[in-house]
């Protein structure tokens, strides 16, 4: 088990690397050699050579200046209240991150190295940001960027739009590759022998809206998540990537036709299921950020259809006990199956006293259709006399029923776990029944918020016909992609450490002890703590994974916590990477 004081440390580590900035030491493993070149060190490149660097570049190198500077007495930026104050109204918009080279959503590997919500005499360092970003238009940067990086021995990192759980695309000392504006997007007939029909290729930076959007302009769908900032290409589609047409076509990782992407060793290579096949089948849900680096991704494109869609809401008011509330919870876990074998997908939400299903989204169903789907746990709640809302509506088309019955989803403050639910767990009434009393016990009397996606990719992938790919391959049997965390503090690291325990130590078991053997979790979304991390994200792929990655990039530029291949580096107390 991953002990309290572990993490405790590990915090430290994160909180030491940020304010020791100008000192200049040796590793724990050993001399500086072992490690990636640091800012203070010898091995540093100078002014000089950074602006050479830039030259062949073309002049698209930025060096970070932390976005909330603004909100600090700083050597960055001259304090300035109204402008903090408004970054701090913006601070959970999407695009506050997502249009900076630097700034991450996962604010618990930003680290408080320069937060809006700390006092204006707080530090504000680089910290773990990025020291540098190259603004990425085509392979050339790439090759570019990724050469420097390597001859110098400069810790690397993919940067797309700062959605990002783990922390992986950002580092201490590091130089990011930010591939967020490359927004080209094309349509064409496809023909190979394990498909044919229409497709759409999409540069790295192409965010989920506006492929919706494009596909919409041709009356097509493509698979694109429930945050509508995602990038695509990113780290969404290859980690998995689920979206409200998991249950008819399966993951955004099952529709890749073909990658672009650019070696650690500055190769140009398009991979398919036939050429350079294992570097498609890594890229294809073995994570984002360790393989290669994309410069496009080639997607299988849909008709276009209708959708049904529904919202659900119920909460514990006077005269409603737990047992009936938890009664008519446990009715929908048991009619999960039926919803999800029916094509739909459903998003709810789980608090204290709390339900809400927001929304069940139905592709290719009817409003009566669907409203038969909930019928079950529309008469539970009847008959409890539990009160409650619930809407129904038909929409033309899947952009239609996304924009209308898909809230906009700010970044996520937080810190949490996740697991795959496998189905077992809700089609018998005991399995439903743990499941049940459970999940009362994580979120009654708690600030515990659970929630997640309920789907079907295995009915999708039938459907599809894909050919393999480096999913995990617990999503296959998963009902239901469970989350659940607690609120991110923003001016205590200490308090969030302790969350993190709670997380790990406690609230994770009681929901993994329900599988003999344990469960897994989907890896960009999972908990970046998690002692078995190679076994929860990657399942019996790890190994090949492995030697896909070793052969791709043989001097290990790629590196991201719990990325395959992680535990061979380690980060030290000043925030340098460096060998185990």
């Amino acid at each position: 088990m991953f002990k309290p004081y572990f993490l405790q440390a590990f915090v430290l580590f994160i909180i030491l690397r940020s304010t020791l900035a100008h000192t200049l030491g040796r590793s724990q493993n050993g001399s500086v050699s072992d490690c990636r070149c640091f800012p203070v060190d010898q091995c540093w490149p100078t002014a000089a050579e950074w602006a050479a660097f830039n030259e062949t570049i073309d002049g698209k190198l930025i060096a970070t200046v932390p976005i909330a500077s603004i909100c600090h007495h700083d050597s960055f930026a001259p304090y300035d209240a109204g402008k903090c104050e408004q970054l701090q109204e913006d601070w959970l918009l999407p695009q506050t991150h997502y249009t900076s080279s630097s700034s991450i959503m996962g604010q618990f590997f930003a680290n408080m190295s320069c937060d809006p919500f700390t006092d204006p005499s707080a530090q504000c360092v680089l910290g773990t940001y990025v020291q540098y970003a190259v603004n990425a238009t085509g392979q050339g940067d790439f090759r570019t960027t990724m050469a420097f990086a390597t001859d110098r021995n400069i810790r690397f990192v993919v940067r797309n739009t700062g959605h990002d759980y783990f922390g992986k695309s950002t580092g201490s000392g590091a130089l990011g590759l930010w591939t967020h504006n490359m927004k080209d997007i094309e349509f064409f007939e496809y023909s190979s022998c394990n498909y044919t029909g229409k497709a759409m290729k999409m540069g790295a930076g192409v965010q989920v809206m506006e492929a919706l959007t494009a596909a919409h302009n041709q009356g097509l769908v493509v698979a694109g998540g429930q945050c509508q900032s995602l990038a695509v290409a990113g780290g969404y589609t290859q980690g998995g990537g689920h979206s409200f047409m998991a249950s008819l076509i399966g993951l955004s990782a099952d529709q890749v036709l073909e990658w672009e992407a650019v070696t650690a060793t500055g190769e140009y290579l398009v991979a398919t299921p036939s050429d350079n096949e294992d570097l498609y089948w890594a890229l294809s849900g073995g994570g984002g950020g360790t393989y290669a680096a994309v410069l496009s991704v080639t997607v299988k494109a849909y008709p276009d259809l209708e959708v049904a869609a529904a919202n659900l809401t119920f909460t514990i008011s006077e005269g409603v006990s737990t047992e009936s509330f938890f009664a008519v919870v446990q009715t929908w876990l048991q009619n999960l199956p039926a919803i999800v074998d029916a094509g739909a997908v459903a998003l709810w939400t789980l608090a204290d006293g709390y339900f809400s299903v927001s929304p069940v989204f139905g592709p290719n169903l009817t409003v009566s259709e669907l409203q038969v789907l909930l019928q079950p746990t529309l008469t539970a709640l009847n008959q409890s006399g539990i009160p409650y809302s619930s809407y129904f509506a038909g929409y033309p088309t899947f952009l239609d029923a996304y924009n209308a019955m898909n809230p906009f989803e700010p970044v996520t403050d937080g810190n949490m776990g996740a697991y795959l639910l496998p189905r077992e767990l809700v089609t018998s009434e005991t399995n439903a029944s743990a499941l049940t009393d459970v999940l009362n016990k994580l979120v009654t009397g708690t600030s515990v918020v659970t929630g997640g996606v309920s789907l079907n990719v295995a009915r999708g992938q039938d459907i599809t016909q894909p050919v393999a790919n480096s999913i995990n391959p617990a999503w296959r049997d998963a009902i239901h992609y469970f989350a659940f965390g607690l609120p991110y503090n923003r001016t205590s690291l200490p308090a969030n450490v302790e969350e993190w325990n709670l997380i790990t130590n406690v609230y994770g078991p009681s929901i993994d002890a329900l599988v003999p053997g344990g469960m897994s979790s989907y890896l960009n979304e999972g908990n970046p703590f998690d002692p078995d991390w190679k076994r929860v994200f990657y399942g019996d792929n790890y190994n090949r994974l492995l030697d896909i990655k070793e052969r791709y990039d043989p001097n290990s530029i790629f590196y991201g916590l719990t990325c395959v291949g992680s535990d061979g580096w380690e980060v030290q107390e000043d925030g340098r990477l460096c060998r185990v």
